[in-house]
């Protein structure tokens, strides 16, 4: 597939009838985005391993991102919508670089240089990493940055150090180090002048190029989850009035897979958008209005993040319980691990999200994980259940695969359409 510079730039009730949607005309602009996954063996049964690991990332990084929250507002955690425990009214309920990451083309500095990142709305799980920021190698990184581009301030007539560092903590204790800079940043042909960015000295291990393709990382959600606390590159370009919309969209699919902004690509989707309002800014907290199962209403009023930087779909436990007991999946704890379920893989069972009154179907090629094990006639569930202290699901790609989704800053709101 083709993209213009004239047309696109990833980890939750939406208000539909009266909600007006985004303008059907395409004005903005497209990057072409990739995938890279590791949740699979090469038979296509469940790397365990791997869901391990990312979801121990996507722990990690959804308490750096809280306890970043508290420390730029002086507010109280979003553990929920005005500081109320709401759970799903049914039940009792990053990556690292082998699971799954989308990724695509910046450029930063005069003169400019080309760089890969991984794009996240929620913000990051590489490595058990957790970032609302732009981050990328920079000159003085050791070993564990061969291969990768080096931004290198020193080289770039437009870069101005603040003299300020930055440490991103890891779930398994090393760090991520470095300092922070201003740059030119061009998307595309969008330009974010005097952008916060950090140039790392230090990476994990799991930045290695074999495990991390991406150079390095761009967060999308909110300032007040920034380690930073700068203003993230999108918010930058609707700032300095780069976009035509204060809105930026992902497809993210096996094929065609692209990240839009200023706008939606109407190409790649039919009919209008179901909103849901954020209902805390941070993360890109909204509400989901039901959780059906085998057509029927499991869960209700359910407190969500919307995360592209999420493979699975993780709620509460008791939630995830009282869903997989509607739809006879089975407990795999034993098996798989803590909070997994499966189901016979000759009988996917149907799961569907519902937003702003509009239910979206979970495909069972994304809620299918594959075999616990090569022949198995089990196969492990996309939708995990485990406590992270908080009482919201994080919804990643396994829903967001089925959906046109679009991230309304503007109106601080996310919208879901059907694909074309």
């Amino acid at each position: 597939m083709r993209f213009s510079l004239a047309t696109v730039i990833v980890s939750l009730p939406f208000f539909v009838a009266a909600a007006p949607q985004p303008s059907k005309q395409k004005t903005g602009t497209s990057i072409p985005i990739s995938k890279r996954s590791g949740l699979t063996n090469p038979d296509n049964s469940v790397n365990l391993e791997a869901l391990k690991s990312h979801i121990t990332s996507t722990k990690a990084k959804i308490i750096r991102g809280l306890d970043n929250f508290e420390k730029n507002t002086g507010s109280s955690r979003p553990s929920a919508v005005n500081g109320t425990q709401k759970r799903g009214s049914g039940g009792d309920a990053l990556t690292d670089a082998n699971s799954e990451l989308w990724y695509g083309t910046i450029s930063v500095g005069t003169p400019a240089n080309t760089y890969t990142v991984d794009f996240d709305t929620g913000s990051r799980r590489v490595s058990d990493v957790y970032c609302i920021d732009l981050f990328l190698p920079g000159p003085d990184c050791g070993s564990t940055c061969s291969g990768h581009t080096v931004y290198d301030p020193s080289s770039s007539s437009t870069s101005q150090d603040l003299g300020k560092t930055f440490s991103l903590q890891y779930g398994d204790g090393s760090t991520v180090t470095g300092e922070q800079y201003t740059d030119i940043v061009f998307i595309s042909g969008l330009t974010a002048t005097g952008q916060t960015l950090g140039a790392a000295s230090q990476y994990s291990s799991g930045f290695e190029i074999s495990g991390f393709p991406a150079d390095g990382l761009m967060g999308m959600a909110f300032q007040s989850i920034s380690d930073y606390n700068a203003s993230p590159v999108f918010q930058t370009l609707v700032s300095e009035g780069q976009t035509d919309q204060s809105v930026f969209a992902f497809k993210l699919a096996a094929s065609g897979s692209e990240l839009f902004i200023g706008g939606t690509d109407t190409a790649l989707y039919t009919g209008g958008f179901s909103y849901a309002d954020v209902t805390q800014q941070g993360f890109w907290q909204v509400n989901m209005d039901n959780v059906e199962g085998n057509g029927q209403t499991v869960l209700s009023n359910v407190d969500c993040i919307i995360d592209t930087g999420t493979t699975l779909v993780i709620g509460l436990p008791s939630d995830v319980a009282t869903l997989y007991q509607a739809i006879g999946g089975t407990d795999a704890s034993g098996t798989v691990g803590q909070g997994f379920y499966t189901f016979p893989c000759n009988s996917v069972p149907s799961v569907s999200f519902t937003f702003g009154g509009t239910s979206f179907l979970i495909s069972s090629d994304t809620l299918n994980l594959g075999p616990v094990y090569s022949g198995s006639s089990d196969c492990v569930g996309g939708i995990v259940g485990q406590d992270i202290g908080n009482s919201f699901w994080i919804v990643g790609d396994v829903f967001l695969a089925n959906v046109y989704t679009a991230f309304d800053v503007g109106n601080s709101r996310v919208g879901f359409a059907t694909l074309a």
